[in-house]
This record gives C-alpha cells, sequence and structure tokens, in this order.
C-alpha cells in the first residue's frame, strides 16, 4: 500500500542530504498519515490521512463508538 494521503494525494517527496562538505546523498521525506475512521455519506471507513488534513477539518469524524454491553 502506497504511502499517500487518502484525502489530498500527498506522498513522498526526494531530494538530496547536503553535508557540510557538500557532499550529496539522496533523501526521502515521507509524509506523516495518521490511520484514522473517516465519515462520509453515512458510512464509516477507516483512512490514511495526512496531519494537514485533519487539522484543517477535511476529515470528518464519526461520533465516539458506545460499549455494547
Amino acid at each position: 500500500m502506497a504511502r499517500v494521503c487518502d484525502i489530498c494525494g500527498k506522498s513522498a517527496q526526494n531530494g538530496n542530504n547536503v553535508s557540510h562538505a557538500n557532499n550529496k546523498t539522496k533523501k526521502l521525506w515521507q509524509p506523516n498519515l495518521q490511520s484514522v475512521r473517516h465519515q462520509e455519506n453515512g458510512a464509516v471507513k477507516t483512512i490514511r490521512a495526512c496531519t494537514q488534513c485533519i487539522k484543517s477539518g477535511k476529515v470528518t469524524k464519526p461520533a465516539p463508538r458506545t460499549k455494547a454491553e
């Protein structure tokens, strides 16, 4: 499963680590993805969303689960 945000499509970015001696090595920056329950059209799904989408309110969380006794 790819590390991609299900809301905005954010994925990994690549570039170089540059040392003080100007040596360059490849580097991969991963998005901060969280597994979160998301309610859409009355259905509740577990999605992988980046923290920016969660904080900005693009993820609508369902009501808390009640304990079944």
